[in-house]
């Protein structure tokens, strides 16, 4: 399988355990990728901060900072693609992840190929992300492609990469209804499974930001059996 990596691709992966991290960091750079490694949640929180990178890797159970806490305080600074991994795999777990801005979420143990699958997802949607697209108006909703974010009155409603991809997608297709079918593929680039709930997480999310925001010209609204549907219309 070939990834999309270039000698410019950066990939920040913070793992404690000594094993997983080495394989990790020789799976990732026999990819292509600049790998930088560390092995606790403070120093990869600082190495976020200070460097560009192209996506991330986190463990959640980490010394010096949790995983969770460090994405949360990443969040308000930076939009870079995050993966979490974890042995927490619970559906609550998994939620929480999402919540704190995770663009997916990789319940350990896990196999390398699919690790692999996942990262030339993200960097598929990055790439198409930048193709410099000009921002959408919807309503009083901008779109801005540069940040992968959506400003109203002022205030940024802090999407991750997932979300604003989505809610672009919702907003490209307004008043119509899209099935979770056609979303899984279009935005997260994998096929539809009835157990997973990852879309119904990221829609929840969305819903959740533009309240925090104020907005209300448009609303995510459920179709029953059929998908979700970006509407201006009352209920």
């Amino acid at each position: 399988m070939t990834l999309l990596a270039t000698p410019a691709t950066r990939i920040l992966a913070v793992e404690d355990d000594p094993a997983l991290a080495s394989h990790l960091q020789a799976h990732l750079q026999g990819c292509g990728f600049d790998v930088t490694m560390s092995h606790d949640g403070s120093e990869g929180l600082r190495l976020a901060r200070a460097q560009h990178f192209d996506l991330i890797l986190m463990d959640i159970l980490l010394p010096g900072s949790n995983g969770l806490d460090v994405l949360q305080r990443l969040r308000e600074q930076r939009h870079v693609p995050v993966i979490l991994m974890s042995a927490l795999g619970a559906e609550p777990d998994r939620i929480a992840g999402f919540s704190k801005g995770a663009d997916d979420y990789l319940p350990k143990p896990f196999s390398l190929g699919e690790l692999s699958v996942r990262i030339e997802a993200i960097l598929r949607r990055v790439a198409y992300e930048r193709r410099g697209q000009p921002p959408l108006p919807a309503d009083a909703l901008t779109f801005h492609e540069d940040r992968c974010d959506v400003c109203h009155d002022g205030q940024w409603a802090t999407l991750t990469s997932t979300e604003y991809r989505l809610l672009e997608t919702f907003s490209r297709h307004a008043e119509e209804v899209l099935s979770k079918a056609f979303l899984y593929q279009h935005v997260l680039h994998r096929g539809y499974s009835q157990h997973d709930r990852s879309l119904d997480m990221h829609v929840s999310n969305v819903r959740r930001k533009l309240k925090a925001i104020g907005y209300s010209g448009k609303r995510l609204e459920s179709v029953w059996g059929k998908g979700y549907v970006l509407t201006a219309r009352e209920s």
